[in-house]
């Protein structure tokens, strides 16, 4: 029985990324290959001019944020960098409240061509969405991950945006985490990408 589980637990989050939607700044649905690329191209585009990519993310999100930072900025030699250092969250949480936390901080560091991957299971979080506003006022390039429901609000605020089509926790931050590292490797010429 338990050999039987975890095949299917494994086919739900391989069902999961297969299925994953993608979609441009309008809206408009286009291939998940189309959306990688556009990420990778984007990410060699502004090292090259001194950019860099911000996460952001919470809770387990946040997990997958402070993870990639550290492994664009390391293997890939991307400039990268994840906004949820624990003083600066409660300091900026408790002056400003909750919803501000990650906006504060890219209006502080955020520069016209840089790229914010704004990280939500539910696409809805206020602290999140307050982020990909400002990140867009500074004229920041957005790619969104978010899961849960299809009209969620971050899915319609990215350049590109991944939605994959769970309600699961657990399946929505895996497909999250592993879209993350498929640009990263791509980008770091996985197979010749």
């Amino acid at each position: 029985m338990k050999k039987e589980i975890i095949q299917q637990y494994f086919q739900v989050l391989g069902n999961c990324l297969a299925n994953t939607e993608t979609t441009d700044r309008e809206g408009r649905p286009i291939p998940l290959a189309q959306a990688v690329n556009s990420a990778v191209g984007k990410i060699r585009a502004m090292t090259d001019k001194s950019n860099k990519v911000m996460f952001v993310g919470n809770g387990g999100s946040a997990g997958i944020s402070s993870h990639m930072a550290i492994d664009y900025l390391k293997n890939g030699g991307v400039p990268a960098m994840a906004f949820n250092d624990g003083a600066s969250l409660t300091c900026l949480a408790n002056d400003l409240g909750y919803d501000q936390v990650f906006a504060r901080q890219i209006a502080m560091h955020g520069r016209k061509g840089d790229l914010l991957i704004a990280i939500s299971s539910s696409g809805k979080s206020a602290s999140i969405l307050n982020a990909a506003t400002v990140a867009r006022e500074a004229g920041c390039e957005i790619c969104t991950l978010s899961g849960f429901k299809p009209d969620n609000p971050l899915r319609a605020m990215g350049d590109f945006n991944f939605y994959v089509p769970s309600q699961e926790y657990g399946f929505v931050e895996i497909a999250h985490l592993t879209i993350c590292h498929a640009i990263l490797d791509i980008k770091m010429d996985w197979l010749g990408g």
